[in-house]
């Protein structure tokens, strides 16, 4: 079907329009009436003959013909052509674009920066430095389905942020995002680390030229909590989590930023006792405790309903930016237990579902998102929906190349793949394609 002409066939529809207009004229002028009558004439004689020869005309489809009457770039023109609903439902989308939907596309162009020209990497995520022999990863881009989507723009995102100040605040995949963003922005301007804690749970630099200020925070729960672990980071205890205490790391620090970026939910998997007015509350995992297994998708609907909470009754008014959860990509087995990811290619549409988990996690964040957005009391709320972008690239993470030439030594060698971050330079740095888009149409 034609978008322009709806369930009509074309030729008929001109012909019955340009009818009617010379018979119009032809009340002020005789001779256009004859030629009113002439064009009616060979107008039936026409469409007998249509009728007549149907029966050979083939059936083109629309994906065939295409779409010839606009350029990707150009919206459609509201009509009373376009009723059926799925016409309609296409002008909506149209009418703002959704970025978070669309596909992966060939990008001849690659990466914007390098393990060379960034310092910023960490050796965990560097998979070109540490030896992994394959870029194809890297050359491809997301393409929204009712839009374009411009690749970050380093220089025009610090001249918009003169000034300011940002915070990204969560775990380690945001960690590894906000590693990506200064892997961008350093390309424009190197910017100057001035400032960590002793463990590094803080970390912050500036940009001398645009007076931009921007800091990384480890609060991967988001709230109060107390880890137990050994040496080797190995649980030794219940990690202990005040599902209404907000994490002071971050929470003091809230009013000094005009920016924020909040992520969690990966961590909330581990065994755990909640706690709740300073009273346990239940518990996840906890077998051999005379508690109540909640399951952890209840503490993490309490914690990100008290995030919001706190953010809609502040008096800062900051833009904030809420990253959903990301998925996994390990095949053959769990982190622990020989998974691996050594795709070399995004996946196609439906190969990989989300696993429980995650789904769990995702139908915590979007209905409690959508309350505060529509609750919104003049706060910026933007989401930031990486979820299905990133679901189809398991091509993209370290996998075994979360060490130094892993192979270097025996080619058979058994290590622990990493299918939970990202390579740097790789897929997360479209994130930051989204993050600009987003706070630029804000």
């Amino acid at each position: 079907m034609s978008f322009l002409c709806g369930e009509i066939d074309c030729k008929e529809t001109m012909s019955e329009i340009v009818m009617k207009q010379n018979w119009w004229r032809s009340a002020y002028n005789h001779w256009v009436f004859k030629l009113g009558i002439l064009m009616l004439l060979v107008g039936f004689g026409f469409r007998f003959h249509l009728s007549q020869s149907s029966s050979v005309i083939p059936n083109v489809s629309d994906n065939n013909l295409g779409t010839p009457f606009m350029t990707k770039n150009e919206k459609p023109i509201p009509s009373d052509f376009a009723e059926s609903p799925e016409e309609l439902n296409q002008i909506r989308r149209n009418e703002k674009c959704d970025i978070f939907d669309g596909e992966w596309i060939p990008n001849s162009g690659g990466a914007a920066y390098t393990n060379n020209t960034c310092r910023w990497i960490e050796s965990d995520q560097n998979c070109i430095g540490n030896g992994r022999p394959d870029t194809g990863y890297l050359h491809w881009r997301w393409s929204p389905k009712a839009c374009e989507l411009p690749p970050f723009d380093a220089k025009k995102f610090l001249e918009m942020m003169r000034g300011k100040t940002w915070g990204f605040v969560g775990d380690s995949i945001t960690r590894n995002h906000f590693q990506s963003f200064i892997c961008l922005l350093s390309q424009a301007e190197d910017p100057v680390d001035f400032f960590h804690d002793k463990d590094y749970k803080i970390q912050k630099w500036h940009f001398p030229s645009y007076n931009l200020t921007v800091s990384v925070i480890w609060s991967p729960f988001l709230v109060k909590a107390e880890t137990f672990e050994d040496i080797n980071h190995i649980p030794s205890s219940e990690i202990q989590i005040h599902v209404d205490i907000l994490d002071k790391t971050w929470s003091q620090q809230f009013d000094t930023w005009d920016y924020v970026l909040f992520s969690s939910g990966k961590w909330f998997v581990r065994t755990a006792i909640y706690y709740e007015n300073n009273t346990i509350l239940g518990c996840h995992g906890c077998e051999g405790k005379n508690y109540t297994d909640i399951g952890f998708n209840i503490a993490y609907q309490k914690v990100i309903k008290n995030l919001f909470d706190f953010i809609m009754n502040s008096n800062k008014q900051s833009t904030i930016i809420f990253r959903t959860s990301t998925p996994d990509h390990f095949e053959n087995g769990p982190w622990s237990s020989g998974g691996t990811c050594d795709r070399r290619v995004p996946a196609k549409k439906g190969e990989f579902e989300l696993g429980i988990f995650n789904r769990i996690l995702r139908e915590v964040e979007l209905p409690e998102f959508a309350k505060a957005k529509a609750s919104e009391k003049g706060k910026k709320l933007k989401l930031l929906d990486v979820m299905p972008l990133s679901l189809v690239r398991p091509d993209g993470h370290p996998g075994p190349y979360r060490y130094f030439y892993p192979f270097a030594k025996d080619k058979k060698a058994k290590v622990q793949y990493d299918c939970l971050h990202w390579c740097l330079p790789g897929p997360i740095d479209q994130w930051n394609d989204l993050l600009m888009k987003v706070v630029v149409d804000d």
